[in-house]
């Protein structure tokens, strides 16, 4: 993300591959039956970091869609989350993502909150995150803040903001899955 924003001259294979960080599979049991689904996440800050951020966020998505709009927003991202030093605003224990289908993971999430996500970078990374799941809609700033963090880059859509449920995903255990002798199912966390 930070050479992308930086030089913006990644090779498409790398750009591709490094989707694989952002983009689990988010795996959940319910009334919908045993369900993996691609999610993109991230990390979201802290509370006392949230108004800021979404500020921020707003500023930059209520310029409207531009040339330009999607490397500005992922400069801001890089500002506000993933640069040197941003490590004390980010809330490890909490990732966030939006559901956009209202299907299946929605059914199962409602139903019964408990969830893993499965991270897997070829040839040999990977990562699964066990916990819990809250669901925020409209009127709560966990909402707000994830669909505004999708829009930053993403071309912004507020109006569709009300049938966009944020997930918060709490963090419980990790677990190195990775092809590695540090891996194969070591708990990290």
């Amino acid at each position: 993300m930070r050479r992308q924003a930086e030089k913006g001259d990644v090779p498409r294979n790398e750009l591709f591959l490094g989707f694989t960080r952002h983009n689990p599979a988010v795996v959940s049991h319910g009334p919908a039956g045993l369900n993996a689904s691609i999610k993109g996440v991230g990390f979201i800050p802290k509370e006392e970091y949230l108004q800021e951020t979404l500020d921020a966020y707003m500023s930059h998505i209520n310029t409207g869609w531009r040339e330009g709009y999607s490397e500005e927003g992922l400069r801001l991202l890089l500002r506000m989350l993933y640069c040197e030093g941003c490590e004390e605003r980010i809330d490890f224990t909490k990732m966030g993502s939006l559901e956009l289908a209202l299907d299946h993971s929605w059914a199962n999430l409602r139903a019964d909150p408990t969830v893993t996500l499965l991270f897997y970078q070829p040839p040999v990374i990977s990562y699964e995150v066990r916990g819990k799941v809250e669901i925020h809609e409209t009127g709560s700033i966990y909402h707000q803040l994830i669909n505004a963090q999708h829009d930053v880059y993403h071309r912004p859509h507020q109006e569709r903001w009300p049938r966009r449920p944020a997930y918060v995903f709490l963090i419980e255990e990790i677990y190195d899955n990775s092809a590695t002798k540090e891996g194969f199912g070591k708990r990290i966390y």
